[in-house]
């Protein structure tokens, strides 16, 4: 007997505007049922703090959540000077508090420091893994882990507001910046400590932030939808930005249908005009269908790498 499928096979990327409060992995779940998605995945998970841009890629564009995931980013912070907590945000526990004198020369001096590639060690209440769990369920048990520290690039921080004991600051930064660490490591530069009240995301990769859709939007089409007698999917759909989105920044190669026919039994091809290396995105005809990636062999072909199945069946709902 057939296995029934749960959910449809719907395929795109949705740019989710994630509520307070709540996990990536639960506006995640929050979303593919809303969509009745087959298969979903987010591209990063934001803190529940954390308010903002979180791309949910659905069905086959699940395959190439990894260049979102990699991608650069861009954050506004609110951080209170004075008090330090231990997990650097409004949601811990305040450990320390000191006076804060701070004008806006020496502020903006420590924010500059910032800029550049540097070493940053995550963060203990971060998601990132250590034997399997993420390192905040140890930091919740009041276990301290070794954390490796990491490269990353902080391609722009700017100065917003300041009131006195109020930072604001927009922040352009590489995959694995963790924002409340800097906000920590600027409190103890000006000696007065300080921690993250607000965070948001405005950006990822090239995705503009008009393009973002709130729970309570998706959740009130449902509605629309059920009130006008049609498919919520008729409403919901056209929302999602086409999955090859998440690999815009990708040189294309563009090539005809026998070549693809190839291409899509796993083999390389020979493609002229290729680049000579790297990974490349590949669409088909003159229409420019996405099919996948592929990488540059040492023999100058393009090898497949992640391809997009096709599929013409009828969803089961």
């Amino acid at each position: 007997m057939a296995r029934r499928r749960r959910g449809r096979p719907i395929d795109g990327v949705l740019l989710l505007d994630k509520p307070t409060s709540i996990s990536s992995n639960d506006a995640l779940q929050k979303i593919k049922r809303i969509y009745f998605a087959e298969k979903a995945g987010h591209t990063g998970a934001l803190d529940p703090l954390a308010t903002g841009m979180l791309p949910i890629c659905l069905g086959e564009a699940t395959k190439f959540s990894q260049f979102l995931l990699d991608s650069d980013k861009r954050y506004c912070v609110v951080a209170k000077l004075g008090e330090r907590t231990d997990t650097s945000d409004s949601d811990g526990e305040v450990v320390q508090t000191r006076e804060v004198k701070v004008d806006r020369g020496l502020l903006e001096r420590c924010i500059a420091k910032f800029r550049g590639t540097t070493d940053q060690i995550p963060s203990m209440f971060s998601a990132l893994k250590y034997q399997g769990k993420p390192l905040y369920e140890y930091a919740r048990q009041g276990i301290e882990v070794p954390r490796e520290s990491r490269k990353i690039t902080v391609f722009e921080i700017s100065l917003i507001r300041f009131d006195g004991h109020e930072v604001e600051m927009e922040v352009h930064c590489s995959k694995g910046t963790y924002i409340r660490t800097i906000t920590d490591d600027l409190g103890e530069m000006l000696g007065c400590g300080a921690h993250v009240t607000y965070l948001r995301r405005i950006g990822v990769s090239h995705y503009p932030a008009e393009k973002m859709v709130t729970l309570e939007q998706l959740q009130a089409l449902v509605a629309q939808a059920e009130e006008q007698g049609i498919e919520p999917r008729e409403l919901l759909d056209p929302l999602l930005l086409p999955m090859d989105t998440a690999v815009a920044d990708l040189p294309e190669v563009n090539m005809t249908v026998s070549m693809a026919d190839f291409v899509q039994h796993g083999q390389p091809v020979q493609i002229a005009g290729s680049p000579s290396e790297g990974v490349v995105r590949m669409t088909m005809g003159d229409e420019r269908t996405f099919i996948g990636i592929a990488h540059i062999d040492n023999d100058g072909r393009v090898a497949p790498k992640r391809l997009v199945v096709f599929r013409n069946e009828t969803p089961c709902d």
